[in-house]
């Protein structure tokens, strides 16, 4: 037994990961092939399908190459992809246009008005702005209206992981935990809506254009002999369905129990509580299907998270970036130092982290913010305030999933690649005032992957199993008493008024284009 091996297709945001792992959670062997995105117009990003899929072949060839790994000894195989990434493909099975990738941010302006009851019933309770939203966001409606040809030469609809399973597999099968985006999906029930949903409304979808459902666990299909040429792995592997990466983030970090917390510090920053029952963390939001089945995933997300990191040192991290070539590290280790002198609360700088608001924010018209200026503030101090302004707004996101859950969060795993900053894992035991933990690895969402898998085949009878065997804990930062107090000051005296105070400029801002 101890010679299995477990292999996880991990496509990202900004990279494929293909991960060998042993049964005891640790990484074997990893290649990791970075991907980009193109836009025709401002604010759109796409991406070939094909490439995700070239990406893929590419990353398990390399990883059969490597000495240390015996093709033999992998028992199946699962993929964890990027949320709310869309395909169209034609009668064949080929891409009819690019990927509509989910930080894509075109908007369908011709909205057609919902039939029935359902615009007075959602005028009565308050959400029209929330599901003008969906409508106006969804991938499909916006192709039907713009690109009609394509629309009607489209014979499956999938997300991004439906398209690599098929890929793998040849069926036309995807797991309930993947299907996060503007599509017809019942989140309660996890399968896809009723004839008479709204859902349905929204774009031209057929029921027979979306896959397969099968729950997190189950099995999707084997490695069919083109795919077996095309990557290397061997024909007739099982292919186990798993879910979206927030989904396997939040398994692999073995956040399984109410009181746990994942926090992921990724592209997207999110807070994640796994529960067995249907808690809408806010009104008309759904909670999202856990990669354990049955079960639920209470998310609360900073849309643009730390992502912000990126954009801060693309804007104004040029120094570092030179540095870290100069020096063999990484331009956010020289800003981690930087910002390890400045005394928590950024010496007054208070940051709203709403650079790109998502559905969950306050409103759609919240934007960033970073107030309270003065001529001793550096840089450094505006990288450490982004950091802070997330975690605050992590926090504000436990604070909410207590009140619909009414039970204690007492836990935090902090996975991502945020979670590799010792100033982030600091700061964050102390804005929180509990202890924050990393998992001993930081591809989580890998190896929830790689957990699903393991339960698929019977090699853990369970999911408690599994987690205990595959799920291990690395460094614990303790909150430090004098910081917690600091923070708790700035946070109910500064942040928490911050966006009821700036929503009316927001407004006008938002109405001035």
């Amino acid at each position: 037994m101890n010679n299995k091996t477990l292999l996880a297709i991990d496509n990202g945001t900004q990279s494929l990961r293909a991960i060998l792992f042993d049964l005891q959670g640790q990484i074997l062997a990893k290649v990791q092939i970075p991907l980009s995105y193109y836009s025709d117009q401002p604010g759109w990003a796409e991406q070939d399908p094909q490439l995700f899929w070239n990406t893929l072949c590419r990353a398990c060839q390399k990883l059969a190459q490597d000495p240390k790994v015996d093709l033999s000894t992998i028992q199946a195989v699962s993929v964890t992809t990027l949320r709310n990434t869309v395909v169209n493909l034609d009668k064949h099975g080929e891409p009819l246009r690019p990927a509509i990738i989910w930080t894509d941010q075109r908007e369908l302006e011709s909205i057609k008005p919902l039939k029935g009851i359902w615009p007075y019933l959602f005028k009565l309770v308050g959400v029209s702005d929330t599901i003008k939203n969906f409508q106006s966001r969804c991938q499909a409606a916006w192709i039907a209206h713009h690109q009609p040809n394509i629309w009607s030469k489209t014979d499956k609809y999938l997300m991004l992981s439906g398209y690599l399973n098929y890929k793998l597999t040849g069926e036309f099968k995807d797991s309930t935990a993947s299907q996060v985006g503007y599509i017809p999906f019942d989140y309660k029930h996890h399968r896809w809506e009723k004839p008479n949903s709204w859902k349905w409304q929204i774009a031209p979808i057929k029921r027979e254009m979306l896959p397969e459902l099968v729950q997190p666990g189950q099995l999707i299909g084997q490695i069919s002999q083109i795919a077996s040429e095309s990557t290397g792995l061997p024909q007739g592997l099982p292919v186990i369905a798993s879910g979206a990466d927030k989904a396997t983030e939040v398994l692999g970090s073995g956040c399984i129990e109410e009181h746990q917390a994942c926090l992921s510090y990724g592209t997207t920053a999110t807070i994640n509580v796994t529960s067995q029952r249907y808690i809408e963390p806010l009104r008309f939001i759904p909670p999202y299907p856990s990669t354990v089945a049955d079960a639920y995933t209470i998310e609360y997300q900073i849309y643009r998270g730390y992502w912000m990191v990126s954009w801060f040192k693309e804007q104004f991290g040029h120094r570092e970036q030179d540095l870290s070539v100069e020096m063999g590290v990484t331009a956010e280790q020289l800003l981690d130092e930087a910002i390890a002198q400045i005394p928590p609360g950024s010496d007054g700088l208070m940051l709203q982290p709403y650079w790109s608001p998502g559905v969950k924010v306050p409103g759609p018209e919240a934007r960033g913010a970073i107030i309270g200026f003065n001529d001793g503030h550096t840089r450094a101090h505006v990288y450490r305030a982004i950091l802070e302004g997330i975690t605050y707004g992590l926090r504000d996101g436990k604070e909410s999933i207590q009140l619909r859950t009414k039970l204690p969060i007492d836990e935090l795993m902090v996975s991502g690649g945020g979670s590799q900053s010792d100033v982030a894992m600091q700061l964050t035991a102390d804005i929180f005032n509990l202890p924050a933990t990393r998992p001993h690895t930081f591809e989580t969402s890998a190896l929830g992957a790689a957990i699903n898998a393991a339960v698929g085949i019977d090699l853990f009878e369970n999911y408690q199993d599994a987690v205990k065997a595959m799920c291990h804990k690395g460094k614990t930062f303790e909150p430090i008493k004098e910081n917690v107090d600091r923070y708790q000051e700035l946070y109910e005296k500064v942040y928490k008024k911050m966006y009821q105070r700036l929503k009316p400029i927001y407004q006008s801002l938002r109405k001035m284009g």
